[in-house]
């Protein structure tokens, strides 16, 4: 047996060996665990989910699982595809980088699987492995993404063909904010409050600089990428219970927000994820995924959208480039008399025996749009290679709760319920039958790993809320992310703070329960409440929501 498999049952063993003693300093001791000791809430993924790890690579783990049904070796071959960067090859591994791309792998973006790393003042450099900010331009008079680039935008790209964005022409600054108590609590104690401002001049810009005069009045703003660890177990809560949550926080009216109703109004879900493009029949689903709930059911979510439009990287179900929807990146490159001067050679080495005739017909400027614009791409991913990373994504263990014995960790467990914080971020859920379910129509559901009937401990409500902040997110409506695991961010990401909220801005969790404290932030109360709490009393919450 490889110590990969030992440690894990040493650490199971060292902590069924814990005292009766030590257990009874739980406040949970009697809610009976797994194994009849330990408090259930210690079991962040439940029996199926959860791992013993709490090392570097604690976010990496399979879940029970995916060895019980023999799926470790496709785990790991998706895995590697998550890991190792794609090429701009034509042939060979991992071929098929291009023509414009945001990251060449996904885990540039998902340091040690999990949150992405802040970046410090200056410049944008995704080149950096943990730099897990996206940009997000959008139109300020409407808050829309701006036609002009993809929603994720494209700061690299294969020649002949150029960058839709030159991030070397972006700057970050992080901003000091004070906020209405000055930044202190009423012992006296200081905290620092910073966010980040974002300045891509309109000369950043590849269709500006070609000629195209309409970028409007659009801002930037950053959001970073969450961990994707536990994301399958999220996907077993069934709809019907997250529809439940938000239509029993609508008819509680805490939130002086309200709920989000372009999704959710008088118990209804309204706004429902589908999919026709790639596959799918349009059956709706609701929708739990990304900040602003863009997604549905993991199969079809942002995982198995980001392996394909990050990349760049067609596969059997998205043929066709991820730009933006207005075609204009398309039209200028087409254009382009660089682009026009490389495009021969980058064709033939695509197309050598000509199988596309739609990139050899027309003029110049007509095959380049041609190619940029077709929706019958060469595959460069193949059935089988998709599968794997989506039994990996949907393989990932959550790792288990740290330090329980603490009395600490106890005591903060009781202060987070006191003070109203589990009521957006609910403690836990119960997976239903984990019927498979695919927008896409690409799984048939037995190919991938399921947590049916688990008690898990993500710690979200998986319902959107406003917390108002100064340069707040877009939109303002952010899904409560997931607290779990996130104490173990700095050890598996190497970063020099805990880079908590949408952009990271948070480096520490009082700062980040600090900036949920605006005078229109549906978690003002909590805020207040954990303002006036002692120093040692906010220590142990702090030590709490580290712990799980």
């Amino acid at each position: 047996m490889t110590l990969r498999y030992i440690l894990p049952l040493v650490i199971v063993f060292v902590l069924l060996s814990c005292s009766d003693e030590d257990i009874n300093n739980n406040p949970d001791n009697s809610e009976e665990g797994i194994n009849g000791n330990l408090p259930q809430w210690y079991y962040s993924g439940g029996e199926l989910g959860t791992t013993f790890l709490s090392t570097s690579n604690a976010f990496e783990q399979p879940t029970k699982v995916i060895q019980t049904e023999g799926m470790y070796q496709s785990f790991k071959n998706g895995e590697a595809l998550f890991e190792k960067s794609f090429n701009s090859n034509n042939t060979g591994v991992r071929h098929g980088l291009g023509p414009a791309y945001v990251r060449s792998s996904c885990i540039h973006c998902h340091p040690g699987y999990g949150h992405g790393k802040r970046q410090e003042d200056g410049s944008f450099n995704s080149n950096e492995i943990g730099n897990g900010y996206l940009l997000v331009v959008y139109d300020k008079d409407t808050e829309a993404y701006v036609p002009w680039l993809a929603g994720m935008p494209q700061s690299h790209a294969v020649a002949p063909f150029k960058a839709p964005v030159d991030e070397s022409k972006i700057t970050i600054n992080w901003v000091h904010y004070t906020d209405e108590w000055e930044n202190r609590f009423p012992d006296g104690e200081m905290y620092d409050l910073i966010y980040p401002e974002v300045n891509m001049p309109a000369d950043a810009v590849y269709v500006y600089n070609q000629g195209y005069d309409n970028l409007g009045n659009y801002g930037v703003k950053l959001e970073s990428t969450i961990g994707i660890y536990g994301t399958g177990l999220l996907d077993a809560i069934t709809d019907e219970d997250i529809v439940a949550e938000w239509t029993k926080q609508e008819k509680d009216g805490y939130m002086r927000n309200g709920l989000n109703t372009n999704y959710f109004e008088s118990g209804q879900w309204k706004n429902f994820y589908t999919n026709t493009a790639q596959g799918g029949d349009g059956t709706p689903y609701i929708r739990r995924y990304t900040y602003a709930m863009s997604r549905g059911p993991l199969q079809d979510a942002a995982g198995a959208n980001a392996f394909w439009n990050i990349t760049n990287v067609t596969r059997s179900d998205r043929r066709f480039h991820y730009l933006d929807a207005a075609g204009t990146y398309a039209k200028y490159s087409s254009k382009d008399p660089e682009v026009q001067a490389g495009f021969e050679t980058y064709i033939a080495d695509l197309d050598p025996k000509h199988e596309y005739p739609e990139f050899w017909e027309g003029s110049l400027e007509e095959r380049i749009y041609n190619y940029l614009t077709s929706k019958n791409l060469p595959i460069e991913v193949s059935d089988e290679e998709f599968t794997d990373l989506m039994v990996w994504h949907r393989g990932l263990a959550v790792p288990a709760v740290r330090n329980i014995q603490d009395p600490a960790v106890a005591k903060g467990k009781e202060i987070f319920e006191e003070i109203g914080c589990d009521y957006c971020h609910r403690p836990s859920w119960t997976t239903g039958d984990d019927v498979i379910k695919d927008p896409a129509r690409f799984f048939k559901g037995d190919e991938l790993p399921r947590y049916p009937h688990q008690t898990i401990w993500p710690y979200t409500d998986m319902v959107q809320h406003k917390l108002n902040m100064m340069n707040d997110i877009r939109t303002g409506w952010c899904r409560t992310t997931p607290l779990w695991g996130r104490g173990l961010h700095q050890k598996v990401t190497g970063s020099m703070y805990a880079d908590r909220l949408h952009d990271c801005r948070a480096r520490n969790v009082v700062e980040a329960i600090m900036w949920h404290g605006s005078s229109e932030s549906d978690a003002l109360y909590s805020v207040e409440k954990f303002r006036n709490l002692s120093k040692e009393e906010r220590e142990a919450l702090v030590k709490f929501i580290d712990a799980i």
